[in-house]
This record gives C-alpha cells, structure tokens and sequence, in this order.
C-alpha cells in the first residue's frame, strides 16, 4: 500500500472526526467524567506597577509571580493556605490566609511590604476566636479592609458559629458588619469606586443555597445598610471572586464545564460575567479552563484583565478601565466614569 493511501486511511478528515458518535460502546452505563486528581488551584490575583501579577496557589501553599517580563516565580513558598489578595493604596500585598485544601492555614489578613519583605499581621482573632478561613478582601479610599470568612469544607475547626463579613479599619479595629441570615457563605467582595456602595458575592454551593451577588449602600463609616439582590445565578456555580471597573459595573468569576460536587450544575458556562449595578447581565468572558476563580485589572491603564482559573492565569485586553486601589490611574484617566460609578437601583 503507497504512503498516500496509507495516510487517507489512518487520519479521517475533519468533517469524519465531527460526525463520529459518542463513546457508549466503550463507556460502562452512566459512567461519567471527573477529577482524579487537582496539582494546582489559582486564585487571588493582584496586580502591581511594576507590571508584575501576584496570585495564589491554594492547593500548593504558595504564594507566585509573574513579573512583567513573563518569568514566574514562588513569591511565598509557605503561604498560610493564601487565597484572596490586594495591594493597599502604597502599594503593600494584603492577603487572606485561609484554612482550605491542607494543613497549615493560619486564619489571618497579613499585609507585606514589598521593599522590606516585612509580613505585618493586621487582625488574626474576632473576640478571642479564630476566624473561620479569610477567603477574599476589598479596599475602600479611606484603607479600610472588608474581608469576607466564610468555611467551606471541613467544619470541625470553626471557633466561631458564623460566616461573615468584617472591616478593619486603619486603627486595627475589627467590626463584624454582615452575617447570617443576610449572607449565607460570604465569598468574593468589592466596594464602588466611590466607596458608596458594598457588592458581596454569596456562595453557598449546597443543594437549595444562595447563589447570588447583593449590593448595599455604605455609609461613611463603613457600615452597609439597605440590602438589595443585585443578581441571582439560579441552580448553576455562583460568582467567586468580584471586582468592579470604573463604571460601577461588576465582575465576577462564576460558572463550571465539569461539576465536581454535589450541589454543583454546569447550566451557567465558565467565564468572567459583567453585570451592571441594576442586575442585568452585560457580557460574559469564556475562559477555557474550570475552576474559575478571580480576577484582577492590571496595565497602566487598567486595561488588561487577568483571570485566575484552574492551574493557569489569563489574560485578555478591555475596553473599559478597572478599579483598584493601586496602582492608581494616570491623572484624569477614568475620572469622569468614577464620578457616574456604582450607582445602584432596588427592582
């Protein structure tokens, strides 16, 4: 048999490999795909001037980098479980050391100073007891740190009977400002860029739980009043991680392809969801890789969006410019939209 033949009949064209049926005749009946094994879960990206990203590998208890001239790194070999992170107005890494996937997690928000590699511990007990697992944080004009506690997974550590939300204001008081009933399982967090208003993402994956983003107004002291749904994900993976841009619209990284849990349903496909602050649903960003997590804005002009997911970190321009406390906008880039940003209306 000559090459030619040998090759048309071993590789099928591309119209053959699409109409070829699904596998039952090799599958056991009802066998279904799932993971054996995770080696990496990214989450909590923080982005820096220097064009450097800083994210989480929570299941590795590490802390990574990406500089901007693509070399990744280990900025924290021993992370304390680290999951949310973000840089302060001078520039300083506040982070979340949580409880989740292994031994070791201290429980704590910690902020370091990237100059001097000092690790300041900001708050690691709430009337005397441990917090359950910081999970993600938001930074308002003032310094203040609202950081959400929820516990996911193993219980039998909790010291408290609540999963909530606190702010740490610039004086090291501590203030339990949302619990349950009104949040279920607090996760990701934001705050307007105008600081007027709170977006809390509830991720309570449990059969029948909250699968919803709330918004409340916050008043200058940095209490949030005046609950509101913002949007409600229905039955399928709710928003993590939330960020919102300069607009006031909010982002979030919600959906799944594969469920990996009871409770869990793949009816909202994976990506970064942007949702204005009246509810309605603005766009979604595929991102091909579960399990999406975070996100963060980076470039001078905060234009470049980057994803954490799975084992990987994404990246993908934009047209509109995010908001972080650091590194701030060039002078009168997106000053107008701040202006307009957060405006939040009750259906």
């Amino acid at each position: 048999m000559d090459e030619a033949r040998s090759r048309e009949m071993s590789e099928p064209n591309r119209a053959d490999r699409a109409r070829l049926p699904s596998p039952r005749q090799f599958l056991k009946t009802g066998a279904r795909l799932s993971r054996a094994a995770v080696i990496a879960f990214a989450e909590g990206p923080a982005y820096h001037s220097d064009g450097s990203v800083y994210f989480s590998d929570i299941i590795n208890n590490r802390v990574m980098k990406l500089a901007a001239d693509g070399q990744l790194s280990v900025f924290r070999a021993d992370s304390g479980r680290t999951n949310g992170n973000l840089f302060d107005s001078r520039g300083r890494l506040v982070s979340c050391e949580g409880c989740e996937m292994g031994s070791g997690g201290r429980r704590r928000i910690v902020r370091t100073d990237l100059e001097t590699g000092q690790v300041e511990v900001l708050t690691e007990r709430f009337e005397g007891r441990r917090y359950n697992s910081p999970n993600d944080l938001a930074i308002d004009r003032k310094g203040r740190v609202y950081f959400t506690d929820p516990c996911y997974g193993d219980r039998s550590a909790m010291e408290m009977a609540v999963e909530a939300v606190y702010r740490l204001d610039c004086d090291g008081r501590v203030s339990r400002i949302l619990e349950q009933p009104a949040i279920q399982q607090p996760n990701g967090i934001a705050v307007s860029p105008d600081d007027r208003f709170l977006y809390v993402a509830d991720y309570n994956i449990s059969p029948g739980g909250a699968r919803k983003i709330w918004g409340f107004e916050l008043d200058p002291g940095g209490l949030p009043s005046g609950q509101t749904l913002v949007y409600d994900f229905g039955v399928g993976r709710p928003g993590d991680g939330l960020r919102v841009d300069m607009q006031g619209n909010l982002w979030t990284a919600a959906g799944i392809t594969l469920p990996k849990r009871e409770g869990e349903s793949s009816v909202n496909p994976a990506g970064i969801y942007v949702i204005s602050p009246q509810g309605r649903l603005l766009d979604r960003i595929p991102i091909p890789e579960d399990v999406v997590t975070n996100m963060t804005f980076g470039g001078r002009d905060k234009k470049t969006l980057y994803v954490t997911a799975g084992k990987s970190l994404f990246k993908i321009g934009i047209n509109v410019h995010g908001y972080s406390p650091f590194p701030p906008l060039n002078p009168g880039t997106g000053q107008q939209a701040a202006g307009q940003a957060g405006r939040m209306s009750r259906p």
